[in-house]
């Protein structure tokens, strides 16, 4: 409704200072901010810097134990350790091989279950993400029967085949891979999450276009639906080389302990090691800070390539 104005009557509080309610205005947003900035410095940025600082230092953790500045001796031993060369090569073997439970098997999955229609679909999702949700102490437990030596589902299928496997989990050939299966068996139904999100957000136009054109459905999975499903490829990747010395660590710790000889550990459960066991929170926290740096560079370098190898639908 339209209101004249009074002729002599005083200008609103607003009208005589336009500047104020401007400020209110652009403090607003970080106002809202100041929460989740303050958790943030102090649950990560603030250990981050005192870890730093503690890397320079050699400690037991008792409180009561003086701490002796050692200035960077500690990285000089950590770069030394046989155990973080091992720790390194088995963290690169973990990662490549978790690549194929992250990428290639969930993406043929996800594509098969575009085929299954009905509630059908539904189920078979829920079969292979039902994994995801346990925890690493049931998983564990339902992994430690299956490869049991004496009795145990995959010892005696193998031994049809002519194949001794026994212990798996004190062979030092064998450790690193059976750890391998129980994690990738678990994470397998992130990824078809992951990948299944990525295809639904795919226009089938773009399919029935090249379809009717004459393409094949070999071509229009390589030529359209790959190139477009690339973000989410991309995403699974750096998920993957970022976390996966994070998601083998609990089962690590609960089969193999790191064992036999270190010949499944991985660069997270040497820091536990380091840090817990050995109780050297200097030798740990230079150990923690260079897997820092280098995790820290590696997704720069993802989140460089992310928007070089990502083709958007837009």
């Amino acid at each position: 409704m339209f209101v004249p104005s009074v002729a002599g009557a005083p200008a609103p509080a607003d009208a005589t200072r336009p500047g104020r309610p401007r400020r209110k205005l652009r403090l607003a947003p970080y106002l809202y901010l100041i929460p989740a900035v303050i958790l943030l410095v102090t649950w990560t940025y603030k250990p981050l810097v005192e870890s730093f600082w503690l890397s320079f230092f050699d400690w037991n953790l008792i409180p009561t134990s003086p701490k002796s500045f050692v200035g960077t001796e500690n990285y000089t031993t950590v770069l030394t350790l046989p155990e973080l060369h091992q720790a390194l090569l088995n963290t690169g073997v973990y990662i490549l091989a978790f690549l194929v439970f992250s990428l290639l098997l969930p993406v043929a999955i996800a594509l098969l279950a575009r085929r299954v229609k009905g509630r059908a679909k539904t189920v078979y999702q829920a079969l292979i993400f039902i994994p995801f949700l346990l925890t690493p102490v049931a998983t564990s437990a339902i992994w430690r029967w299956l490869f049991a030596p004496e009795g145990g589902t995959i010892p005696t299928i193998a031994a049809t085949f002519g194949w001794d496997m026994g212990n798996v989990f004190r062979d030092p050939a064998l450790s690193i891979w059976a750890v391998i299966v129980i994690v990738g068996w678990q994470m397998l139904g992130f990824g078809v999450l992951v990948i299944s999100a990525g295809l639904a957000g795919i226009n089938p136009d773009y399919s029935a276009a090249a379809a009717l054109d004459g393409a094949s459905t070999r071509q229009i999975t390589w030529k359209i639906i790959v190139p477009l499903l690339s973000p989410s490829l991309v995403f699974m990747g750096l998920m993957t080389v970022l976390l996966s010395a994070q998601w083998t660590y609990p089962i690590i710790d609960i089969v193999t302990q790191g064992g036999p000889s270190g010949s499944s550990t991985n660069i997270y459960y040497l820091l536990y090691q380091f840090g817990f066991r050995n109780f050297d929170a200097g030798l740990a926290a230079a150990a923690g800070t260079l897997f820092f740096v280098g995790f820290g560079l590696i997704a720069l370098i993802f989140v460089e390539l992310t928007e070089r190898l990502s083709f958007h639908d837009n």
